[in-house]
């Protein structure tokens, strides 16, 4: 690890590890605590990734949480501070090794793995193939692979994908793949806060790192574990100069008592942040709506954004435009009675909002994607 940063290489751990050895008392402790310190002395120096392999309890855990990311393995790979028997000894609850910190569990459920892999042997070659988007350090640039995919080809799907029913989702993935090299996305976490899509891709062979709402789940909306997720794969790509690409579609932040008690105002400042303090190249696309703070937190320009784009139709305001009819017009009941409720709606969306994503995005006018890419 010593070596690892003084010429700056990356560091890829395997892990299969039952824990401190007892025998050994206080030193295997110790041995712990020279690698965590070694992992936080890397971070944002050289890339460092963790494949879990095997078991990974007790103190071995930590090591690979300070990393970059943790792949695991389907079925033969677990991650837990104490183990299901401990769990039986001191709290009576049965527990198997996959539930308490399988693959599954973690790639899903808690976001400790950023990937699960169906077996070794995949583990191994889709981390090879993942490593190419990455820089040797944080000096050094991205690999540069030779782009045979035209950045001018026409994509006529382009100009369909995003539906003119604004209640009607879409994929965000559809866009993505669409824009970037050969098709070739991947995707971080595909399984955890899917309400934001994070992974890497090459522009004209470059590397870039996208963050996208997906409209498919929960309407795009931001929550605790979407801002979490996305604040960390976007404080990665800062530390390694790698631009960031961000596709919005955001309703806002989700509301409800459960987000508010558990801290969405503390973890959605998390997102925002990452963006604010990002010094990489960040171009935005709006590709229907971005309303209230989410549109700020959303690599909107006020954040520094670099280029910020418009699609036909994209909205930006407060909120949408029937909330801010029942807000404005609360207490005239006469309003719906007349038919004029959906007439100030139809204002507010269709001039109002238009209007604010002119004015807020780099463009003066909205763009194509086609446009986008050329």
């Amino acid at each position: 690890m010593d070596k690892a940063m003084l010429v700056g290489a990356p560091l890829i751990g395997l892990n299969d590890s039952g824990g401190a050895r007892i025998q050994e008392g206080i030193a295997s402790l110790a041995g712990y605590a020279e690698i965590f310190q070694r992992n936080v002395n890397a971070s944002g120096v050289i890339p460092q990734i963790s494949l879990i392999m095997g078991p990974s309890a007790g103190g071995a855990v930590y090591s690979p949480a300070i990393t970059d990311f943790v792949f695991m393995v389907k079925d033969t790979s677990f991650m837990y501070v104490t183990g299901p028997e401990v769990v039986k000894a001191e709290l009576h609850e049965d527990v198997t090794h996959e539930d308490l910190g399988g693959a599954k569990t973690h790639s899903s459920k808690s976001g400790v793995c950023h990937y699960a892999f169906e077996n070794d042997i995949d583990a191994l070659a889709r981390t090879r193939e993942f490593f190419d988007f990455l820089p040797l350090n944080n000096k050094d640039a991205s690999p540069i692979r030779v782009a045979d995919d035209p950045r001018d080809r026409v994509i006529p799907s382009l100009d369909t994908v995003v539906p003119d029913d604004p209640l009607r989702p879409y994929d965000i993935l559809d866009v993505i793949r669409a824009v970037v090299d050969e098709n070739d996305f991947f995707e971080i976490m595909p399984t955890y806060a899917k309400n934001i899509v994070v992974g890497f891709s090459r522009m004209d062979g470059r590397t870039v790192g996208v963050v996208a709402n997906q409209p498919l789940v929960a309407a795009g909306c931001l929550d605790i574990n979407a801002s979490t997720k996305g604040a960390r794969f976007v404080r990665f790509c800062d530390a390694f100069n790698i631009p960031i690409v961000t596709f919005v579609d955001v309703p806002g932040f989700l509301p409800g008592s459960s987000q508010e008690h558990a801290g969405v105002i503390r973890h959605g400042a998390k997102l925002l942040y990452a963006y604010a303090e990002a010094t990489v190249p960040k171009l935005t696309v709006i590709t229907r709506k971005a309303y209230g703070g989410a549109y700020d937190v959303m690599s909107s320009k006020h954040l520094r954004g670099d280029v910020n784009y418009a699609w036909p139709g994209a909205e930006i305001a407060v909120m949408g435009a029937k909330g801010a009819v029942a807000i404005i017009f609360k207490g005239h009941a006469d309003i719906g009675m007349r038919g004029e409720c959906d007439l100030y709606i139809d204002f507010l969306s269709q001039t109002f909002c238009q209007l604010e994503a002119r004015r807020n995005t780099w463009k003066s006018s909205p763009i194509r994607f086609q446009q986008l890419l050329e």
